[in-house]
């Protein structure tokens, strides 16, 4: 018996060793981001109080300001077909990437809605912009951009909600949900993840660099932390329904959705028009998660309309 105990003992030892180096050859996240990283990154670079922000403030300096925000993982580079349109069109545009992301720190943090709500609080205030803005959210971003619009109605001009994902899941899924398994399932998913950006595309192949474009964030120590601490925490767990300033308010809402949508399926724009009526709504033909992109001269066209009519 104490033979057959010492085997498994060893057979469990090795498992862990085999599984130890998979991760370690596994794990992109080998340099540290820092001034030297930062470099050659285009744009400009805020201390706030938690780190480093990395953003983009394009268009006249005198004119009405968007607030551009991104998705899950994907840094502020996808929204520049939106920021070069809204710019020729006279309007200041600001881009940012949320902590853990592109050129921004990775702190130690919750990486709930509480934490991106104080981080575009701060920057705003850094940059002095101190009027009412227009504020749109893609994606994760949608969720950020309706707390951000229901905590601060008096610094809010319009809300624009692109593909949001808002209430996407209750709990979060697994095996992210699980200690030190969630933490190895994304390092050894990390070119899946990396590759798995292109699902967001109706036409991926139109769209050949977007995952080299993408990887170079997976390289600095943190960027896996607030991947796994954001579907731990709250962003995409709150209810539209939660959103009762907002729905109530007199902010003008625009809801934008690609009808090809697979990451949130365009079947979660019924939750979301039933909790927000008030919302004018388009449904984008020939396009998928990035309506922005693939149809950038359709949605143009909605979002410059809309923010010219308030």
């Amino acid at each position: 018996m104490k033979r057959f105990a010492r085997t498994v003992g060893w057979i469990v030892v090795l498992l862990l060793l085999i599984a130890a180096g998979f991760y370690v050859s596994r794990d992109r996240e080998r340099q540290t981001l820092d001034a030297t990283a930062r470099a050659a990154a285009p744009g400009k670079f805020v201390q706030l109080r938690d780190g480093i922000t990395h953003y983009d403030l394009s268009g006249p300096d005198s004119s009405r300001t968007v607030v551009l925000l991104s998705g899950f993982s994907v840094p502020f580079y996808i929204w520049e077909p939106t920021r070069d349109a809204l710019a020729a069109n006279g309007f200041r545009v600001l881009r940012y990437d949320y902590f853990g992301r592109g050129y921004s720190d990775r702190p130690k943090l919750r990486y709930d809605l509480a934490t991106y709500d104080a981080q575009l609080t701060e920057l705003l205030d850094s940059l002095g912009v101190r009027g009412l803005v227009d504020i749109a959210g893609l994606s994760m971003g949608g969720a950020i951009a309706a707390n951000f619009a229901d905590r601060h109605p008096d610094r809010v001009k319009t809300l624009t909600l692109v593909d949001p994902g808002i209430g996407v899941f209750a709990k979060t899924p697994f095996p992210v949900s699980v200690p030190v398994l969630g933490e190895f399932a994304l390092t050894v998913a990390a070119s899946k993840t990396a590759k798995g950006q292109l699902t967001d595309f109706l036409h991926p192949e139109r769209y050949p660099d977007w995952v080299q474009r993408y990887e170079p964030q997976m390289r600095y120590k943190g960027f896996r932390r607030a991947m796994i601490r954001t579907m731990r925490g709250d962003v995409f767990k709150r209810p539209v329904n939660s959103f009762t300033t907002v729905a109530q308010g007199q902010v003008p809402i625009l809801v934008i959705w690609g009808k090809e949508d697979r990451t949130v399926p365009f079947s979660m724009s019924d939750s979301i028009r039933a909790a927000l009526p008030r919302a004018e709504f388009h449904a984008i033909d020939g396009a998928a998660h990035l309506p922005h992109i693939e149809q950038s001269a359709v949605v143009d066209s909605v979002l410059m309309r809309f923010l010219r009519a308030h």
